[in-house]
């Protein structure tokens, strides 16, 4: 029997916020495609595209993921679109992400305290037992 996934959960705006930026870094294409913008500024589709090793449907797919973060803008240039970084939601998003990881920092001694024992059947990381 399959379990069930609530797919209609509520989850807090700032959980939601967080959770789709870190989607949005949880790929190697994307993180290049930050890295090649903010070197460049600024940089046409077709240019992301002959840098990288990826078809022009595939980076388009990784800049809507992007966009859907709010971390780029496009603006229509012509034929092309043209992408940068909002600087702005970057650094909104870097503190939001700083404020969270501090608050799971803080509770890292209880979240220790808290944990499941190493099983005393189960080997230890040098192959030794316990």
């Amino acid at each position: 029997m399959k379990p069930t996934v609530n797919t209609r959960a509520r989850w807090a705006p700032s959980l939601a916020r967080r959770a789709q930026v870190l989607k949005a870094l949880a790929h190697p294409a994307r993180l290049s495609i930050l890295e090649r913008l903010a070197k460049s500024r600024s940089c046409c589709c077709g240019d992301l595209v002959a840098g990288l090793p990826l078809a022009q449907a595939t980076v388009s797919q990784h800049l809507a993921a992007l966009k859907r973060a709010g971390l780029i803008q496009g603006t229509i240039a012509g034929p092309s679109v043209c992408y940068c970084i909002r600087a702005e939601a970057f650094r909104r998003a870097l503190k939001d992400l700083e404020e969270y990881f501090a608050l799971l920092g803080g509770k890292a001694t209880a979240i220790e305290a808290a944990c499941c024992p190493p099983h005393p059947t189960r080997r230890s990381s040098k192959g030794k037992r316990p």
